[in-house]
């Protein structure tokens, strides 16, 4: 099998798209368009490594868009995209690949499939992807006027992944970089310039370049509409006073107080509240099912463990969360001045922005054992989007 490699380029600036950021940085269904692209990439078994090329001002952009994922360390472009190309390129010289994909990081719809024809494709030397054109072509002159009708059958409009055999395509952009030649478009002119033969194999209509406001407005209308299964699970959780301690842990944050809570783990009513919420909404049992408080392991342990599995529960499953909201009902502590730091610890943990996640704290008016400060409850909902699966 051939070692394939993929560079995958995202040092533009990209303003046209709207925003105070990179295009390739703003986020379409609660991901970064560049996390999505590098997970096509990532995740696909025929690919070994893959070279991102950022702008040195994007470094920390980058680093939190990408972390976790699977890639090299990040090379600065040029200023070009054909000099960031081949600042890419020469960074993968040292893996030595036999086949090359680049791909434009604007681009975080390439399926798993075209990728593969891709990789097939560029076994061949040069292949790009493309889609026939529907529509008449007309050249107009400087007046507007109609000059020519084009022959659409023989036109093609060209995507990415572009795809070579990598020394082939870094000889061809050495040679272009020693003629003083910066003014290719897209590597398969360069490939055509150096003398190689470009084939076209299919492209996909959904592999969109998102590069007006309009292209990310349809493509979060598509991304929502693919989660059309819309739930609401809901959770409870109780746990009573311990007669000493000096702190209790409400919703991921260490809270002051005269009496610890009871419990295996360290009975945070609010995430294990919300743990089971989401498990709801999933219809997959209750956070006892998953972890279980006979087991030793749990004895002790964070809630924002708990609350992140469920969260990759939701991700493993094509899913999104949409919105959290929790209740707690205490007569203490007293919870006002730990409102905002719980509502961005638990955005942090669930990967929310702090405005999808609703709190509210109230007592029981002195009334039953919560009123006699004996424990303290949680009450949460979580609203789940997953793609509609008929059975």
């Amino acid at each position: 099998m051939s070692r394939v490699a993929a560079v995958v380029v995202a040092g533009g600036r990209g303003l046209r798209a709207g925003g105070d950021v990179p295009k390739q940085y703003r986020c379409i269904g609660g991901m970064a368009v560049i996390r999505r692209t590098l997970l096509a990439f990532t995740a696909h078994p025929g690919i070994a490594v893959v070279q991102p090329v950022i702008h040195p001002d994007d470094e920390a952009r980058f680093a939190s868009a990408a972390a976790g994922l699977p890639v090299l360390t990040p090379t600065y472009g040029g200023t070009t995209r054909q000099a960031s190309v081949h600042a890419g390129l020469e960074a993968l010289a040292d893996h030595a690949p036999e086949i090359v994909l680049v791909h434009d990081a604007a681009r975080p719809f390439a399926s798993p499939a075209l990728l593969d024809r891709a990789i097939a494709a560029g076994r061949g030397g040069a292949a790009i992807p493309g889609l026939v054109v529907s529509d008449t072509v007309k050249v107009v002159d400087g007046a507007g006027l109609v000059v020519e009708t084009l022959d659409r059958s023989r036109l093609r409009t060209v995507q990415t992944p572009q795809a070579f055999r990598f020394d082939a395509l870094l000889a061809a952009h050495r040679a272009a970089a020693a003629a003083g030649r910066d003014d290719f478009t897209d590597d398969a002119a360069l490939a055509e310039w150096a003398g190689l033969p470009v084939a076209i194999f299919e492209g996909e209509a959904t592999n969109v370049k998102l590069t007006t406001p309009d292209d990310f407005r349809r493509a979060e209308a598509e991304l929502l509409a693919e989660l059309g299964d819309v739930r609401v699970g809901s959770g409870y959780d109780v746990h009573a006073f311990a007669a000493t301690g000096d702190h209790v842990w409400l919703g991921g944050v260490k809270i002051p107080h005269d009496r610890s809570v009871e419990g295996h783990s360290d009975a945070d009513v609010a995430l294990h509240a919300l743990v089971d919420a989401i498990l709801g909404a999933l219809a997959e049992g209750d956070i006892g099912v998953h972890f279980p408080p006979s087991d030793p392991r749990w004895k002790g342990a964070s809630s924002d463990r708990f609350l992140a599995y469920a969260v990759e529960r939701v991700t493993a499953r094509g899913g999104r969360i949409a919105h959290v909201d929790l209740t707690l009902v205490a007569e203490a502590p007293r919870l006002g001045q730990y409102r905002d730091a719980i509502r961005a610890r638990v955005a942090e943990i669930v990967g929310l922005s702090v405005d999808r996640v609703g709190l509210k704290a109230t007592t029981s008016e002195k009334m039953g054992f919560i009123g006699r400060r004996e424990g303290l409850v949680a009450y949460a909902t979580a609203t789940v989007r997953l793609p509609w699966t008929t059975p």
